[in-house]
């Protein structure tokens, strides 16, 4: 997804002077190919997000459509009253680009776990919320939100992700995209943690159970037509996220589910009201908040027999 996102965004950017990348001292690895093709759409704002923040919205008030660029919380929670205050109230077009959502950076402890902030950038307003769930939405998404009028976020794994798609012809900001039908249940998923689903529908065709599944690549907007179409067809729809329960992706569904009046139940698996305070790399972390392929289908088995 990573190495997606840049490619894509050299592409952009040879077409469009007007693109340029700020990072905040991160990424070199992957970012070296932009900067040696295009060093003058390039600024390195070194480890100070909030500088970054502040001068990517400056760029873009002056007509530049800027990315900033870095991992876990950086590029949003430390420079969250930044972007509140100097791009989103401002409608400013920078696109804020975080690598590492979720337990990514699990090893290196909570500081480097981006697990609040799809809840928190969404309760922005006006911003867009994207987290694409392979590299072809992430291209899509990148593509999107380039020419997309004013703040977006965009949430994307570190690499090595599945891809789920050959192409997307008709990618939207705001659209689910279904992957295939089913029946009795509906699995919702957005970020980059479509494996694990795939893995879980092999443990529930075992019992039976057939669901169909949906990527939300966009969470704001919410694809509000999809929700209420699955609502009134489906017995439960459940959402998958590698972010806080609290105002995530789950809850985005459920704000639209309470507003029909009449609806599947909703079963929401992500992390749960805490910290995470045991260290271990992606998966591991992810099987102890049962968020693998066995807790995923273990969740779901629980909520058919209610």
């Amino acid at each position: 997804m990573r190495d997606t996102f840049v490619r894509t965004l050299i592409a952009l950017a040879k077409e469009n002077p007007n693109i340029q990348l700020v990072t905040g001292d991160l990424g070199f690895g992957v970012l070296k190919p932009f900067w040696e093709q295009l060093p003058n759409q390039f600024v390195n704002a070194g480890i100070a997000e909030q500088n970054m923040t502040s001068v990517a919205a400056g760029m873009a008030l002056e007509g530049k459509i800027v990315f900033t660029y870095s991992i876990g919380n950086f590029p949003t929670l430390r420079c969250l009253e930044q972007i509140r205050n100097d791009c989103a109230y401002h409608q400013a077009n920078v696109k804020i680009v975080c690598v590492g959502g979720g337990f990514v950076y699990g090893a290196l402890g909570m500081s480097h776990q981006a697990t609040e902030d799809i809840a928190v950038l969404r309760a922005l307003p006006g911003v867009a919320v994207l987290c694409p769930g392979d590299p072809v939405e992430a291209e899509a998404a990148t593509r999107a939100i380039a020419a997309y009028p004013g703040t977006c976020y965009l949430r994307l794994g570190r690499g090595g992700e599945k891809r789920i798609h050959d192409h997307l012809p008709q990618f939207e900001i705001g659209k689910a995209i279904l992957i295939h039908p089913g029946q009795q249940v509906a699995i919702f998923s957005t970020g980059a943690i479509f494996a694990e689903i795939q893995g879980a529908e092999e443990i529930l065709a075992a019992h039976g159970i057939y669901p169909a599944v949906y990527t939300f690549p966009t969470v704001k907007p919410i694809d509000r037509e999809v929700i209420a179409h699955c609502a009134s067809r489906f017995d439960l729809i459940v959402t998958v996220e590698e972010h806080n329960l609290s105002g995530g992706f789950g809850s985005a569904v459920a704000e639209v589910l309470a507003e029909l009046p009449a609806h599947a139940r909703l079963l929401r698996a992500g992390i749960p009201d805490t910290y995470c305070s045991i260290v271990g790399n992606q998966q591991y972390l992810r099987a102890q908040f049962g968020l693998d392929a066995v807790g995923i289908a273990r969740q779901i088995l629980a909520g058919v027999k209610t």
